[in-house]
């Protein structure tokens, strides 16, 4: 695993929450909405890739244990 920067989740999923608030307002200009949008971006790969990397961890703790692998999550469309 390459040695990617580390994110604090909890703390960019709260920031990309108050990003789309404030998107969704309608109040912001159009350059400053287009550098929310970057940002809200940019946040979202990070915390895709914390994703990652925590699914990765969780797998590698599973073999070593001897236990299963990790089964695809279903959503129910309800």
């Amino acid at each position: 695993m390459a040695a990617a920067k580390k994110i604090n989740l909890e703390k960019s999923l709260a920031d990309l929450e108050q990003l789309v608030e404030e998107l969704e307002s309608g109040d912001l200009p159009l350059d400053k909405a287009m550098k929310k949008f970057e940002e809200g971006i940019r946040l979202t790969r990070g915390c895709q890739a914390a994703l990652k990397d925590a699914e990765q961890k969780v797998q590698i703790l599973l073999k070593s244990a001897g236990g299963e692998s990790l089964k695809e999550f279903e959503i129910d469309d309800e």
